[in-house]
Formats: structure tokens, sequence, C-alpha cells
């Protein structure tokens, strides 16, 4: 099987309460995966944005909030999998593409 990052692009949650409710979502989300799950990730904190030039500049617009890894037969199976994702639900997206081996 083949590993696929999964790159979450989104708003985090703006209160404990929210942050509470959109863990138990995720924890179900991920136990729902089984063993698909290779590697449940980390949130992303603030990013910036390198260049060719080598200028540093704020990242705009969609910026990656944390990624997943998951064991899949296909990209269309990580995919399906993909969907179920919580972040939906906060008008995120997920960005899904196949680890290459080295």
């Amino acid at each position: 099987m083949a590993k696929y990052i999964l790159g979450f692009h989104g708003s985090p949650a703006t209160s404990p309460a929210d942050l509470e409710g959109s863990m138990e979502k995720w924890v179900a989300w991920y136990q729902g995966m089984g063993s698909a799950v290779a590697d449940m990730g980390n949130p992303a904190g603030p990013s910036k944005t390198i260049g060719a030039d080598g200028r540093v500049a704020s990242t705009n617009g969609n910026a990656l909030t944390g990624y997943s890894i998951l064991e899949a037969k296909s990209l269309d199976d990580a995919i399906s999998l993909a969907r179920g994702c919580p972040i939906y639900a906060a008008g995120g997206s997920v960005e899904v593409a196949e680890l290459m081996p080295m």
C-alpha cells in the first residue's frame, strides 16, 4: 500500500468549546479509518512563504493548517477516506497527494 499525505486547509477553532467539539469529531474520524491512519499528524502554526528570490512573505489565502498520513491502495481510495474529514464542516478543504518512496 502507498502512503498519502492529507494537507488540511481551513480555519482553526475560535473558542475552547469549538475546539472540544471539533476534537471529538476528529477522533471519531480517525478511529473510523482504523489501520489506514499511518500518522495522525499535527496542526500547523503560522507560516511564511519563501520565494525563489529568497524573499520571505506572509502566506496568503489558503495556508496549510495541519496534516495526516494515510495508507491506501490508490489515490482514489485515499480521497474516499478524506471525504469524511471534519474540516469540511468549518469550510475547510483537504489536499491529497501520494508520498513517493525514495
